[in-house]
């Protein structure tokens, strides 16, 4: 072999033990550091401040989790007794139900449907077959019931509570009631001026 080729397969070995080297050195400060953290141990006293404690009171104002939760109803869906509620806890409008469709159209439909029949790409494609909402057994359910299964889940559907507010998730509970009753709705159910129009068509 020549002085030039040794010289420089040489050099590719220096080069490529320099750079395991250095990766060795780095991974294991990288391992020192994360087993030997600079952090204080419960209760351990500290010079930084002047009370000499480590552990530091809550800052004024902060609110812990679930803390201000106090309409157990709005929260629950649940009456005191624990069964499902049949009502809902604030006002419904026209803005509200708006806004039930709109969060409904974002985390439902992709499952139930547009119109809540549970036909959906996710049934077509999947072997999970989506709640229809249509069914007896969900029309006559209070509407706390469609709340305590957005909020917790039901069998393979999981809970939307850390994705929802409380507020959204009765807009959609009001907005499946909507979708209900838009398709299984009578004459009767029609106001009378409208049914006049409807009638005279």
């Amino acid at each position: 072999m020549k002085p030039i080729a040794r010289r420089s397969l040489s050099l590719n070995r220096l080069l490529r033990c320099s750079w395991a080297g250095l990766l060795i050195m780095l991974l294991a400060a990288c391992h020192y550091d994360m087993y030997d953290q600079p952090k204080y141990q419960t209760y351990e006293p500290s010079s930084f401040f002047e009370d000499g404690r480590s552990s530091r009171p809550a800052v004024a104002g902060a609110v812990s989790v679930d803390q201000v939760q106090t309409d157990e109803y709005l929260y629950t869906g649940l009456n005191p007794d624990g069964t499902e509620g049949a009502m809902m806890p604030f006002p419904v409008s026209q803005e509200l139900l708006l806004r039930g469709q709109g969060q409904y159209n974002i985390y439902c439909a992709v499952c139930h449907g547009e119109t809540g029949y549970g036909q959906s790409v996710v049934s077509q494609r999947g072997a999970i077959v989506p709640a229809n909402f249509h069914q007896q057994r969900l029309r006559e359910a209070p509407i706390g019931h469609i709340y305590n299964v957005v909020t917790n889940g039901y069998r393979y559907m999981y809970g939307y509570a850390s994705q929802i507010t409380p507020e959204d998730r009765w807009a959609i509970s009001a907005y499946v009631r909507t979708l209900q009753l838009s398709q299984n709705a009578t004459l009767d159910d029609v106001p009378a001026v409208e049914r006049t129009k409807l009638e005279g068509q």
